[in-house]
């Protein structure tokens, strides 16, 4: 089975040849090396895929949005408003890092240039991305990605300055109704363009609860993310949401609003019932889970202990489909070697159906 079949299967809650495996961000240049793949050319999607497919990840994503829009020494502020630098870690690997926003008021966003939906680059860093994964007979999966409405809206601004703008109705609105208008004309964008999934950056909160009131998620957030996942079910397109933190209070919610799958139910978070395999009891028809093996474990943990939760993850997640594997959140620098093979080994052993895993 081919990655886009093994990928669809699985999204569709049934079973493919294997579980398929992702990474939303992959910034570690000792395993690339120890791989075989030179750091300098896996920033671009040849060299990326290239590593990707001798890991055995499926899913491999382009990037349509996030886009710089003014540059200077060390970095760029993107066309969300966001303040990003490059930084470097021991190994040399380079990490683009969020340093504040660029808005200090509701009238400095005003003078800023909204994002185009149609801006031709999107759609060519798309089809980029797919003409790669032709030319590796689709061993990957390569499906766009694009920052949403909540994450970019307050990190244009900074958590301070858009907390005060939260208590302005009509400014507040205002902004994710741009935000929200955009996401939903790319989406359909690259639906029309035979895009089969699509993954919206959006993170709703941080380790000890969201980023605002529940209530205004329901008022602001939720009404687009469903105009977005409607669009897209109706090209025959499928959504998945990459969103940190504990969103217990929000989750039936995001099933509601159709979202197909979900990334990376963080393992992590301050609240012990944000646990991936009670929410897989309760919504594990209705959403496909993807990740939640946590980064802090792939640093510090024992070989043991990180077989034993992979182990755990695709025993109990994967029969039947609907379980991608995957960390709780990304593969940074300080991830060893020996433990992302743990984590990688077990899944290459054990992740074959049907599963059959001894508890």
């Amino acid at each position: 089975m081919k990655a886009p079949e093994r990928v669809l299967t699985t999204i569709e809650h049934k079973e493919p040849d294997r579980v398929p495996a992702f990474e939303s961000a992959f910034t570690n240049n000792t395993i690339i090396r120890h791989y075989g793949i030179d750091p300098r050319t896996s920033g671009g999607y040849k060299g990326a895929y290239a590593f990707f497919e001798k890991v055995g990840i499926d899913l491999v994503l382009s990037y349509v949005s996030l886009f710089p829009r003014k540059m200077f020494r060390g970095g760029f502020i993107d066309e969300y408003g966001r303040i990003m630098k490059y930084e470097y870690a021991d190994d040399k690997t380079m990490i683009m890092a969020y340093h504040g926003g660029h808005f200090n008021s509701f009238e400095d966003y005003e003078s800023w240039e909204l994002p185009d939906p149609n801006l031709r680059a999107r759609i060519m860093q798309f089809k980029s991305g797919r003409k790669i994964q032709n030319e590796m007979d689709d061993t990957v999966f390569s499906i766009p990605s694009t920052g949403a409405l909540m994450e970019c809206a307050w990190e244009g601004f900074g958590i301070e300055t858009f907390s005060r703008i939260l208590g302005n109705e009509k400014q507040i609105k205002r902004i994710f109704d741009d935000r929200g208008s955009f996401t939903l004309e790319l989406v359909k964008i690259l639906a029309e363009n035979d895009a089969q999934m699509v993954l919206l950056w959006d993170d709703y909160g941080f380790k000890n609860g969201l980023f605002m009131r529940p209530s205004l998620y329901r008022k602001y957030i939720f009404p687009w993310i469903k105009k977005i996942c409607d669009a897209a079910h109706k090209q025959d397109c499928k959504i998945i949401l990459h969103s940190d933190g504990d969103l217990m209070e929000i989750f039936s919610d995001i099933v509601n609003c159709g979202v197909d799958a979900i990334n990376p139910v963080e393992s992590t978070t301050a609240n012990k019932d944000y646990d991936i395999f009670e929410l897989n009891k309760k919504y594990g028809d209705k959403i496909t889970f993807i990740g939640n093996l946590s980064p802090i474990m792939l640093v510090m943990g024992e070989i043991s202990e990180i077989e034993d939760y992979a182990k755990k993850l695709i025993r109990e997640l994967a029969p039947g489909g609907g379980y991608i594997f995957s960390s709780g959140h990304s593969i940074n620098p300080a991830v060893t070697i020996d433990r992302f093979e743990a984590m990688h080994n077990i899944k290459r052993k054990y992740g074959k159906y049907p599963i059959n895993i001894p508890s």
